[in-house]
């Protein structure tokens, strides 16, 4: 890649093991970052001015101060202007600098990329501009730009993954206080394995479904008079008060995948690591009948997985296409990707991709 003399950062990519569409629900979630990174190769210059290259774009972006307004960057470039901006917004005096990036993370998996490339160069401005901003407080401050700057109305799971998460561990992180614990997560102690399958199915953030179910998880805790979902104890007496299907589904989901996290994070405290699969799988079935996020591609991966000896399966990220995790016995990882790919054969879709994802560090220095 493109070298810039003052450093190399690098922030990772993550999967989300339980917890789906929680997030904004101010509920729990329980993600753990991958060893698949994106990389920001950084140094200041002298102006306020900021120039980004990526090998993954033909094109090289450059904005200055009056740039520094909620869309004035579209596309690509406009999540790096939205940490600029996020940090000047903030009171912080930001360097101008000079970015040439570098992602292992696949576009639009459902393996956060944005978020990636957000916090590497978060890091990265930080450390060059020697900002004061506590590591606890720059996940916030990254999805704010994903939020106000490029429009993109995400929880703050992803950037904190991202920036927080420690080798070999999950993040428990409950999203209304940000309070975090680091659950022991030794898959191969355990002889476990978590294999993700990337359906190449396209996985979109932007084409309003993410929005529409937030809004109508707000209107729902609107109704039932708290302050979000997270809030509600009586799921049947919250079911019978809400005025439609629409809302009883989504609001179904929401408070039994909170509780589906505390099991998971419960039984993980207690070693109890194949002991998940089945709170793995009924996420699933949640997040197709009752949120409506899957499509068939990721729905048969769930499904050939589990058919090969998977304890476990469910799909990962906010829907619509993107990846699918299975908790499997770690030999049998060739074998259960060689059944979903048949699968997908069968079905007539694009030959899936897999990999074995290993629970890694959050956003650092490289160099």
């Amino acid at each position: 890649m493109p070298t810039i003399s003052d450093g190399l950062w690098a922030a990772p990519g993550r999967v989300n093991l339980i917890g789906e569409h929680t997030d904004y629900n101010e509920g729990y979630v329980l993600p753990f970052a991958l060893p698949l990174r994106t990389y920001a190769s950084a140094s200041i210059v002298d102006s306020p001015q900021w120039m980004v290259s990526s090998e993954q774009q033909d094109d090289v972006v450059s904005f200055g101060p009056e740039q520094l307004t909620p869309g004035g960057v579209q596309g690509w470039a406009g999540y790096v202007a939205g940490i600029v901006w996020a940090l000047h917004e903030s009171g912080y005096e930001v360097p101008g600098a000079r970015f040439a990036l570098r992602s292992e993370v696949p576009v639009g998996s459902g393996l956060s990329s944005s978020a990636a490339l957000e916090c590497a160069v978060l890091t990265a401005l930080c450390d060059l501009g020697d900002l004061d901003l506590p590591v606890p407080d720059r996940p916030k401050l990254a999805q704010r730009a994903e939020n106000r700057y490029v429009g993109v109305p995400s929880g703050i799971m992803d950037q904190s993954a991202s920036t927080l998460c420690r080798e070999g561990h999950a993040l428990f992180l409950d999203c209304r206080t940000l309070v975090t614990e680091h659950i022991p997560f030794d898959l191969a102690g355990a002889g476990l394995a978590i294999l993700v399958v990337d359906t190449r199915a396209p996985h979109r953030h932007t084409d309003g479904e993410y929005a529409v179910r937030r809004h109508t998880c707000e209107q729902a805790a609107a109704t039932l008079g708290v302050p979000a979902l997270r809030d509600v104890t009586d799921l049947a007496g919250a079911l019978k008060a809400l005025p439609d299907e629409v809302s009883r589904k989504r609001v179904r989901h929401i408070v039994t995948e909170n509780q589906r996290v505390l099991d998971t994070v419960a039984l993980l405290r207690d070693g109890k690591l194949a002991e998940i699969g089945p709170l793995l799988t009924a996420s699933h079935a949640s997040m197709r009948d009752d949120y409506e996020i899957t499509v068939p591609e990721v729905d048969t991966a769930v499904e050939a997985a589990l058919a090969a000896g998977a304890y476990g399966a469910r799909m990962t990220g906010g829907g619509f296409g993107g990846c699918v995790l299975a908790l499997i016995d770690a030999p049998a990882a060739g074998a259960v990707g060689d059944a979903v790919t048949r699968a997908f054969a069968d079905n007539g879709f694009t030959a899936p991709a897999s990999f074995v994802a290993v629970p890694s560090g959050g956003a650092t220095r490289v160099s």
